[in-house]
């Protein structure tokens, strides 16, 4: 977040969904201050069986850290989400699990992917990291696959105020795994099993995050309100806006458009005062710490495309009507120019 001018519509805005619960805030700080239960304890126990509710599951455990050989397939550029038609080819006999990604807000078309998973014998892991509260189907981010993936950076649809995240599972043996995993691997304590890691949530992001969960629902319900507004706005524009398919509740972490002069769209909101953000300019598979992959331009031509086209507008709950219409005036007037 940076700072703007009075007049400026910022891209996002924290302190707007701060202070209204800072009192509340403030109690769970001290709460945790007077408990001094900074690394797990009740707090992160608490939080772990709150999320588990909302999302449908057993279990929630914050958090750990698997590495594993990553094989892209390319998005559909309709949800930029995983094209399912790409998925089987990409299987081999060392593939252990299928990894899609509920990107922007907006689930994957999962039981596609559950039914490619039965055949093969596969686990169905969602990166749920841009999801909290989307639903494929009525059934909530998280709770469809073997486990689900959760990031609680300070921007996301439920945010900490700082660094932490959560997997959510059904699976009794994952979740006493991941537990141990997250504790230096150990079974009892002082004995490890084996190599671990030190990931363990702290109390004041639990109790924060505890806090928050209790407006997930309504903040969802703006930001959905947020997206409609744009899409009356916009639609007679020369953008391609995003969709949201049958079956799925979108939850709108983000609102990306395209055109094909986005860098230039971008530098005419600037001059205006409008914030914009880009989400993702460079593609995972062309990024340097992924070059032992050989992937080259050309390789996934439309998760490229979106990479060239893409262009993120201020969206939050707090987003204001008036801010919107100066939104989408500036993207008028910057369009019929370009």
């Amino acid at each position: 977040m940076t700072a703007m001018k009075n007049n400026s519509v910022p891209f996002l805005d924290l302190k707007r969904q701060c202070l209204p619960i800072e009192a509340e805030i403030r109690d769970a700080f001290h709460r945790v201050l007077d408990s001094c239960h900074f690394a797990s304890g009740p707090f992160v126990e608490a939080f772990e069986g709150e999320f588990a509710r909302y999302c449908g599951v057993r279990h929630c455990v914050c958090v750990s850290y698997v590495g594993a050989k990553l094989v892209f397939v390319d998005i559909e550029p309709d949800t930029y989400t995983m094209d399912i038609s790409q998925v089987e080819r990409a299987i081999t006999a060392r593939t252990r699990a299928i990894l899609p990604v509920h990107l922007y807000g907006q689930m994957a078309d999962l039981n596609s992917l559950k039914e490619i998973c039965r055949r093969h014998n596969l686990a169905l892991i969602e990166d749920a990291a841009q999801a909290h509260g989307a639903e494929y189907f009525g059934q909530r981010a998280g709770s469809v696959g073997r486990m689900g993936c959760f990031s609680f950076y300070p921007t996301k649809n439920l945010g900490a105020i700082g660094e932490g995240g959560a997997i959510t599972t059904n699976d009794d043996v994952v979740a006493a795994r991941v537990r141990a995993l997250r504790d230096h691997a150990q079974s009892t304590k002082y004995r490890h099993e084996e190599l671990g890691f030190n990931y363990r949530m702290d109390g004041l992001q639990a109790a924060v995050l505890s806090v928050k969960l209790k407006y997930l629902e309504a903040w969802n319900s703006a930001r959905r309100e947020v997206a409609a507004r744009y899409h009356s706005m916009l639609t007679d524009t020369t953008l391609t806006l995003p969709k949201e398919m049958d079956g799925r509740y979108h939850v709108w972490h983000l609102y990306v458009v395209r055109h094909p002069q986005r860098d230039r769209l971008r530098q005419a909101l600037a001059a205006a005062g409008i914030e914009s953000g880009l989400h993702y300019p460079i593609p995972v598979h062309l990024q340097p710490a992924y070059s032992h992959l050989r992937h080259h331009t050309g390789n996934f031509p439309v998760t490229e495309g979106a990479a060239r086209d893409c262009l993120s507008l201020p969206l939050y709950p707090e987003l204001t009507e008036e801010e919107q219409i100066r939104v989408a005036d500036g993207i008028k007037m910057a369009t019929r120019k370009l």
